[in-house]
């Protein structure tokens, strides 16, 4: 009977692991900062970070082992900007699995500069979304930003498979956005805090009147993406039908921050997806591609002529 009950609680652990949705590689850096403090506070921290965003659980479905969502974080600490509080940059990338084929498609890449924490060595790294800043702002600052990517991309992933699949994840970062910390040296939560920040990313996702994003993302991945193996033409006008609608968004809201967002670091990606296409349809690839990223304006007229 005892080992019926062994049998029992283990299974129910490997069920609970497996419900997880990150497998995310979190990686803390403190090669820049020069400093007589232990190393080893840095290692403990990135330990701490990853058992919280990836042994969290962050929705109410069950992830298999083989769909849990790939991400690469990485919290470089720049400097000590008092005793035990630091000064950041985060970069965050993940990427979603194309249908039929073993490719992992970038699906979101993003660096955030304006991030500050205080921490000391093993203290729990928590979060309640019912309470977004804890007592303390500047220890609730870190575990926040990291709960606001992690729905962030959830959103977006979920996009990517239904229509406004994301929308709840959206709304979710939206609501740790307005209430989030609050305090000295804490920046990037705010609609004055800049035009590239987590207040406009969250809410160019989450306002109603920008549901044309939510098209763009899913007919981008699943009709364009997921097509590629069984119907290239077709997944060829899937990517053409959402550069469009990204492009009449811009044309509405010029500079929103999801435009650049979205275009980041996919020039070679597209270059290499219409090489594919017919001499009109490389054409029109051309005009959308500059147009919504006029930086490599001159590689995609060079790559698609």
């Amino acid at each position: 009977m005892k080992k019926f009950k062994i049998l029992i609680i283990c299974f129910f652990l490997l069920q609970t692991l497996k419900a997880q949705e990150f497998q995310a590689k979190i990686t803390v850096n403190a090669s820049r900062v020069n400093t007589t403090i232990d190393r080893r506070i840095f290692t403990t921290l990135q330990n701490q970070l990853s058992n919280f965003f990836n042994n969290r659980k962050w929705t109410n479905d069950v992830y298999k082992a083989n769909e849990k969502i790939d991400c690469n974080i990485v919290l470089n600490i720049e400097n000590i900007l008092e005793p035990n509080v630091y000064k950041a940059q985060l970069l965050i990338q993940s990427a979603r699995p194309v249908m039929s084929s073993t490719y992992q498609a970038a699906l979101f890449n993003f660096q955030d500069i304006d991030v500050a924490f205080k921490y000391i060595e093993y203290q729990p790294i928590e979060f309640n979304e019912n309470r977004v800043a804890g007592s303390d702002a500047s220890i609730s600052n870190l575990p926040a930003i990291f709960a606001f990517y992690a729905n962030m991309i959830l959103g977006l992933h979920y996009d990517s498979f239904s229509p406004k699949g994301g929308e709840k994840y959206f709304l979710k970062a939206m609501n740790i956005v307005n209430n989030a910390p609050e305090g000295k040296n804490i920046t990037g939560w705010r609609v004055f805090d800049g035009l590239r920040n987590r207040y406009w990313l969250g809410e160019n996702l989450s306002n109603t009147r920008n549901n044309i994003l939510h098209s763009v993302v899913y007919d981008f991945y699943r009709n364009g993406y997921d097509y590629m193996v069984a119907d290239e033409k077709q997944a060829i006008n899937s990517f053409l039908k959402s550069l469009q609608q990204l492009k009449t968004f811009n044309q509405e809201f010029p500079n929103s921050m999801f435009v650049q967002f979205f275009m980041q670091n996919k020039m070679q990606e597209m270059i290499n997806i219409f090489k594919r296409g017919t001499s009109t349809e490389k054409s029109s690839a051309i005009e959308l591609l500059s147009n919504l990223d006029p930086a490599n304006a001159g590689k995609y007229n060079e790559g698609l002529q």
